[in-house]
């Protein structure tokens, strides 16, 4: 059994409302010195088998993540 984290954000260039709104309110709040915001989403797995990366990767791409807006990594943290 391995640990697995998927991190998905959106792609560069994609309209980012969430992130758009957290950096409005960021201001808001007296933190000016923030440029960019972007928010995504991070999944922890623990996977079976001989290739959880492979694995993870699939899921993503089948379900994850949304392979018209959204970049993912896979990192597998143990083994």
């Amino acid at each position: 059994m391995t640990r697995v984290v998927v991190t998905v954000m959106p792609r560069a260039g994609v309209l980012d409302p969430q992130g758009q709104a957290v950096q409005g309110a960021l201001g808001r709040l007296g933190f000016d010195g923030v440029d960019d915001v972007r928010v995504g989403k991070r999944i922890e797995l623990t996977v079976h088998g001989a290739d959880p990366e492979a694995e993870a990767r699939r899921m993503c791409e089948e379900l994850l993540s949304n392979p018209l807006i959204e970049d993912f990594t896979v990192t597998v943290e143990g083994g």
